[in-house]
């Protein structure tokens, strides 16, 4: 079965095949920090830390303290991490698979 998201539209079509067209950390932070504000972009970060976080199987309590995330945010992205559309789960995947071939 073919995932189609809630939010496709060609407005987003083309957002995304922009990013896909950034080469390196340093074009993304230029195009994401025209793109956002500096907290949507902190926003975006501490979601990731969380999904990190609560792969590595810590407590609500540990990964507010680390995150500043509150435990409704946390308890949105464990669900999306369970029953969303496994986003989280490809990048951390790749995440991990590249922190190991970097050791």
């Amino acid at each position: 079965m073919k995932y189609e998201p809630r939010f496709k539209n060609p407005f987003t079509d083309e957002l995304f095949e922009a990013i896909l067209l950034l080469e390196n950390k340093e074009e993304c932070y230029r195009f994401f920090e025209d793109l956002c504000t500096v907290k949507e972009i902190q926003s975006f970060s501490q979601r990731l830390q969380v999904a990190k976080l609560l792969r590595q199987n810590k407590t609500y309590n540990e990964i507010e303290e680390v995150t500043g995330a509150s435990t409704a945010t946390i308890s949105r992205i464990n669900r999306y991490l369970q029953y969303g559309a496994d986003g989280y789960q490809l990048i951390l995947d790749r995440l991990e698979k590249k922190e190991r071939q970097e050791e």
